[in-house]
């Protein structure tokens, strides 16, 4: 391979994809500048993709990014800049022409491109000629009739992106990255992959995240100064063979392979040369003595699994400890979890189920949170969360059962339209409530008493829900049309109903928007003001229900006039005025729909 290059161009697209890719990929674009950023670094981004660099050191690299931004002292002289990029770029061009060179003469030796089997006339003194340590090994096992090829050959079929899955569900791309297990582990060290089926203008990626990171100081694992989320390697991979060099840490290995249309792409097939194999459990080919056997026999401290519509990566030892023997119905607890929230959402009634999962992992920096790559778990102490997480009984039971389904509650917020400013952390506890009542888990609203909480606090005092700072309060109005539409309402697709009409009014807002397609998946705008989104919801609410409920939430401050600021993961300024209010009043009672059969502010569960 030949890098194409020259230092100072290559240094000025660095700097220049870098300031205008991280604000892309956490902003929206809403004016004309936006987009017209957004459009340049998609360029630089081809541009310096094209140019097939070799690989670099992330953290360096964005530090000396940084250093050009923020203006501080450079760590290396202005002048040698240009020839420490071409020096590096020429020893790996070098590099790379030796090992190809030695790798395609010793690909003739095999039958196919992913080396699967010898040629017929191939003696071990051919062999013994070879260049290539990984192909050398291969060939002698292969010619003894002692190559395993399970794990390290293996078909991947393309996943739907998550943006794009977003985009559909009107949600974030909160779904899994790591779809594509592989079951091999990648010690520190080159390694070798072949690979065939990617197709022009796609393309697939091999991953390693370090699963087993920690923070600098374990006293304060919250502290780490490389934040919390998931680090990786990250490896482009193309047709034939390609040198893995594993720089850094060890870890599982991972095929990212995700596209728009997935049921047009043709499948990869992927040869892990020698791969050293941890393994993985998929609950729809496995039972409770592979899992057991996945346990004990793991090379790595992190083990895979997964379901219908969960991906785990939890350390081997928790496992053993907490669910051994146990793993079919683990991983059939979190499947029936995440099988409620799209119930709610109505995707099973519509028929909108994805084929993609959501990720739950370890990790060392924080008891429980959700980031874009999933939920995340404690691995140690303090605050260990496996005895509760891994536990099959306990998964389903009080907190974790609510942390479970509160974090992927945030994977499943529609923003704006039921997660507008000062919902944050109220819409997504509608799934936590449904996930956990239906295990019968008592409802943490009523343990804390907020339904008589937010009658003194919000009705009482006839202010807007909104400026109630109790999350949990500001949710008893949410809960409570659940409550009556599953019970004395008699439509207990309300919800479904309510999320699926959502859906269509992003779309449809989405398709009148030039491109129509957003960084971060379906994920709207909320603007500053939540008041134009509470109304829609209330009118919609009614229109989904045929039901008037223009006195329900009129009671909790919906059609509030007035004016006032909060924050929620931002600053908001709630404007409703007196017109606003009457045009959705009259809208609403222009459908001549009845009223409730009770009283819903009365309602408890």
């Amino acid at each position: 391979m030949k890098f194409r290059s020259t230092g100072v161009f290559f240094f000025f697209l660095f700097s220049f994809f870098i300031g205008f890719s991280q604000w892309a990929f956490s902003q929206e674009l809403i004016t004309g500048k936006d987009s017209a950023s957004y459009a340049i670094g998609v360029s630089v981004a081809r541009s310096l993709k094209a140019s097939e660099l070799p690989p670099l050191n992330n953290n360096a690299f964005l530090s000396g990014v940084r250093a050009v931004f923020e203006n501080r002292r450079l760590r290396i002289d202005s002048a040698s800049l240009n020839d420490i990029i071409t020096s590096y770029i020429a020893k790996a061009e070098k590099k790379e022409t030796e090992v190809s060179t030695h790798i395609r003469r010793d690909l003739a030796l095999f039958e196919t491109p992913l080396a699967l089997s010898l040629h017929k006339n191939t003696g071990k003194a051919a062999i013994d000629k070879m260049e290539s340590p990984q192909l050398k090994q291969l060939a002698m096992a292969l010619f003894s009739g002692k190559y395993d090829k399970k794990y390290r050959v293996a078909t991947f079929n393309a996943n739907l992106k998550p943006t794009t899955l977003g985009q559909e569900l009107m949600i974030g791309d909160g779904y899994s990255k790591y779809e594509g297990i592989t079951g091999v582990y990648f010690p520190i060290g080159r390694h070798l992959v072949l690979v065939s089926g990617i197709e022009p203008g796609k393309e697939a990626d091999l991953l390693i995240p370090n699963w087993n990171r920690r923070a600098p100081d374990s006293t304060k694992p919250d502290k780490d100064p490389a934040g919390w989320g998931i680090k990786r390697q990250v490896f482009a991979l193309r047709n034939g063979a390609n040198i893995i060099d594993v720089e850094g840490y060890d870890g599982l290995a991972y095929i990212s392979y995700y596209v728009d249309e997935p049921g047009k792409q043709a499948p990869l097939q992927v040869h892990f040369v020698n791969g050293q194999v941890n393994g993985y459990f998929d609950l729809a080919k496995n039972n409770d003595k592979d899992w057991n056997q996945l346990i004990d026999n793991a090379i790595y401290p992190v083990i895979d699994a997964v379901g219908k519509h969960i991906q785990i990566a939890y350390p081997a030892e928790a496992c053993k400890k907490y669910a051994y023997g146990k793993g079919v119905e683990l991983i059939t607890q979190y499947d029936s979890l995440v099988h409620l929230q799209h119930k709610l959402l109505g995707l099973i009634k519509y028929n909108r189920v994805p084929a993609n999962r959501i990720l739950a992992r370890v990790n060392y920096n924080y008891y429980m949170f959700r980031d874009g790559d999933g939920v995340a778990y404690m691995g140690t102490d303090p605050g260990n969360a496996m005895a509760l997480v891994v536990d099959p009984v306990r998964v389903v039971k009080g907190d974790p059962c609510w942390g479970f389904s509160h974090e992927v509650g945030h994977v499943h917020q529609l923003r704006p339209y039921l997660n507008w400013g000062g919902l944050g952390e109220v819409s997504n506890n509608i799934f936590s409530l449904y996930g956990t009542t239906s295990f019968g888990n008592k409802s943490r609203i009523s343990e804390q008493k907020n339904y008589q909480k937010a009658r003194d606090s919000i009705i009482s005092r006839k202010i807007c829900y909104l400026q109630d700072n109790d999350v949990f309060n500001r949710l008893i109005p949410f809960w409570q049309l659940q409550l009556y539409f599953a019970g004395a309402g008699n439509n207990p697709d309300f919800y479904p109903d309510l999320f699926e009409a959502f859906r269509k009014q992003g779309n449809a807002e989405r398709a009148s928007q030039r491109g129509g397609r957003r960084s971060n998946g379906g994920w709207g705008d909320r603007g500053d003001n939540p008041a134009p989104y509470q109304l829609n919801f209330v009118k919609t609410a009614c229109e989904v229900s045929k039901t008037d409920l223009t006195d329900f939430f009129d009671q909790y401050g919906f059609f509030y006039v007035g004016q006032f600021e909060f924050g929620d993961y931002g600053n908001y300024k709630y404007e409703l005025t007196q017109e606003m209010a009457d045009k959705t009043r009259a809208e609403i009672k222009a459908m001549n729909l009845p009223q409730p059969k009770v009283d819903l502010t009365k309602l408890e569960d």
